[in-house]
């Protein structure tokens, strides 16, 4: 199947199925020379990891990633990066009754038009599984990043009705509280009423929030590649996202000219800077030097426990009860999700940016 691959100089490709026995990703294009162990990666895919909270699906995987290629004594070599993440809980019996029909949200139905063939079992590439290669891949992104100065900070910005407020912003809680929400209040409420979703066999949905300090000005496309399209792109590409906006997103189409611009201003230190930042820190495509923020709007969990119409393979219209294990919320464990796609998206910006000026080649092959 194409499409399992996104970047330019920095291509990732992700492979493997829910319940098959490993999945994972290759990087290529990574610069050699940067001190890499796997402990660097662990830590965001245990970020992304199941069975960790009372809100999150009871499977059990240790997630344990191990780097095949592309790492020599510590350090990245600029060969392609294999990373694979094995699958040891799999409980393939309880996909048993969907070998015929197509759950309602699911992938399932478009899947068996395209190939004439589904891998049933947790929907095989379909599957929120899959995400783990991308953070895998996200990881070692960041790390480059982090050493020019750039940090990305995702977080729960909403869960249903239940929105965090700004004044109780708290970032040490992104990392601590189930719902990966900055804010103590708003995350007990939206526990509490994750549960009550549950008593219900229902699910909810949410937005994620990422915003991106310390990128330069002029990094990005002013046409087909503008690095706000690119961050569509990638983010639209995460299973569950079903919009994504920067900056000021869906509000800018009841604001006046005179409210959506943002003022141009010295910055005290002999840099340009701006007063506002509706744009979300991209003009025209290209970066602006402000604070990149995007938010993605994920869906609920199309895995629900109530029983649901739909029809099998057959054409007959049958009732179905899904078993097995299941996020009743799927923002939480996406939000690393978010910076990872975030984090290579924005490098693979960078290195393209290399070659827009040609005093840049020449210097560097002078």
């Amino acid at each position: 199947m194409a499409g399992s691959s996104i970047g330019n100089i920095l291509k990732l490709t992700t492979w493997g199925e829910s319940h098959g026995p490993a999945l994972g990703a290759v990087l290529d294009g990574f610069p050699a020379g940067i001190e890499l162990e796997e402990s660097d990666i662990q830590v965001y895919l245990d970020r992304r990891k199941p069975g960790h909270t009372s809100i999150a699906t009871p499977r059990k995987e240790a997630d344990q990633v191990e780097i095949l290629s592309g790492v020599f004594e510590g350090r990245t070599t600029g060969t392609p990066i294999s990373l694979m993440i094995r699958n040891t809980s799999q409980h393939s019996q309880d996909y048993g009754n969907l070998a015929d029909c197509y759950r309602p949200g699911h992938a399932d139905y478009g899947f068996d038009a395209k190939f004439g063939f589904r891998d049933y079992r947790g929907g095989g590439r379909s599957s929120g599984r899959e995400t783990a290669g991308r953070v895998a891949g996200g990881a070692i992104a960041a790390k480059l990043l982090r050493q020019m100065g750039i940090e990305i900070m995702a977080y729960t910005k909403s869960i249903g009705p239940v929105a965090i407020d700004p004044a109780r912003f708290d970032k040490s809680l992104i990392l601590t509280t189930p719902t990966a929400m900055p804010d103590a209040q708003a995350d007990a409420e939206a526990t509490e009423y994750l549960h009550r979703c549950m008593m219900e066999k229902d699910s909810s949905g949410g937005v994620i929030e990422c915003r991106i300090t310390g990128v330069p000005a002029g990094i990005g496309d002013p046409v087909f590649h503008k690095l706000d399209a690119r961050f569509g792109q990638a983010l639209l590409s995460i299973g569950a996202v079903k919009a994504v906006e920067i900056g000021d997103g869906t509000a800018v189409g009841g604001a006046r000219g005179s409210q959506n611009n943002d003022p141009f201003a010295l910055d005290g230190q002999g840099g340009i800077g701006k007063k506002t930042n509706h744009a979300g820190g991209i003009l025209g495509g290209i970066s602006d030097g402000s604070e990149i923020v995007l938010r993605a709007y994920v869906k609920p969990t199309a895995s629900i426990f109530q029983e649901q119409d739909t029809v099998n393979r057959q054409g007959e219209a049958v009732k179905l009860t899904i078993k097995g294990r299941h996020d009743p919320v799927i923002v939480p464990r996406a939000v690393v999700v978010v910076e990872s796609m975030c984090a290579l998206t924005l490098l693979d910006a960078m290195l393209l940016n290399m070659s827009a000026r040609a005093e840049n080649v020449i210097d560097f092959y002078r």
